[in-house]
């Protein structure tokens, strides 16, 4: 059984400690249910996107502070719904793989579900500071009146989306490029969904609005996606070219080069993993679990972001040599 849940995952070197003893082998179980029921990869990942924005409105009001017990349950199911979101999350790729049945729309939803989930956890703390932050005044020793809420408010709010569209999504969107490096390198071409900006350009302008709406905004969407994956790798966009003119096809890279290059990449993996879901998830539970709504705040600032410059750095740095070598 373990050989074949191992042929759903993506990479050993890629997959993180959590998923392979956690998320993958469930996962895997309700792949095999949806591929019994003959359900595509696309509709799971939906499902997954319903189920996590629907733990957000549990996270928005589980503060002990005005319901007490009843706060406790809400925290719990939220963080039930958004496990359960995750286990479809990985079921979809992992039932992608199983079937074969792997499309450039599923490798797009596949990428967005983890955004949509946090644009509602998000907002779904801002909702239970806004309702239930006095406490932090008396804590604070700062005095609870209607200047002072309206400054806390705006405040966190600004930090929300801050957080969220700059700092989560940076994060996240080069976690998930440096990870697709490794597997292109790894797997080659064919095993890893290593995407351009303007291959995505030319899909989208090749590809008729009748009967492709839905498909077109997604693929716009990441155009952008992809272009700001690139703006953060200049290094590597250089290597990548470099590579390009002396061996033509990439299919041509040396082994030996791709060994070098894994080797020089697989320290970056686990950092990629802490800032993608898991790590993140656990420090959302705690804060709501906690009841201090700002704790995954301070988290996202100063741990996660400094996880994500020391990486990037990293990665630029040795491609960089590898340029050097060439």
């Amino acid at each position: 059984m373990k050989e074949t849940i191992e042929k759903t995952f993506k990479s050993g070197d890629t997959e993180e400690w959590l998923d392979v003893v956690w998320t993958r082998p469930i996962g895997y179980w309700w792949a095999r249910f949806f591929n019994y029921f003959n359900i595509h990869p696309n509709t799971v990942t939906m499902l997954s996107m319903v189920i996590g924005v629907a733990s957000a409105y549990f996270f928005c009001f589980g503060s002990y502070r005005m319901a007490g017990t009843e706060g406790l349950i809400m925290n719990v199911v939220g963080v039930l719904l958004l496990a359960w979101a995750n286990f479809y999350d990985s079921a979809d790729g992992q039932l992608a793989r199983m079937t074969g049945k792997k499309t450039q729309l599923g490798r797009i939803l596949d990428g967005a579900a983890g955004d949509v989930w946090f644009f509602f956890l998000y907002h779904a703390l801002f909702i239970r500071f806004y309702q239930y932050h006095d406490a932090e005044f008396e804590w604070l020793g700062i005095e609870n009146n209607e200047q002072n809420s309206l400054i806390a408010n705006s405040i966190f709010y600004v930090s929300i989306w801050v957080s969220g569209l700059f700092f989560h999504a940076r994060q996240c969107g080069l976690s998930d490029y440096y990870r697709q490096i490794h597997l292109f390198f790894l797997k080659g071409k064919a095993g890893s969904e290593l995407d351009s900006s303007i291959q995505q350009k030319n899909l989208y302008e090749e590809t008729p609005w009748k009967g492709n709406v839905i498909y077109k905004l997604f693929l716009l969407t990441y155009i952008n996606y992809t272009r700001g994956q690139e703006r953060q790798t200049p290094q590597f966009q250089q290597l990548k070219q470099v590579l390009k003119e002396k061996y033509g096809a990439s299919e041509n890279i040396p082994q030996t080069f791709r060994d070098e290059f894994r080797q020089l990449s697989l320290p970056m993996m686990k950092w990629a993993n802490i800032l993608t879901f898991n790590t993140r998830a656990i420090t959302f539970y705690v804060a709501c679990l906690t009841d201090l709504p700002w704790l995954y705040l301070v988290m996202e600032f100063t741990v996660f972001t400094g996880l994500y410059l020391y990486m990037r750095h990293s990665h630029e740095t040795f491609c960089k040599k590898l340029i050097g070598k060439l």
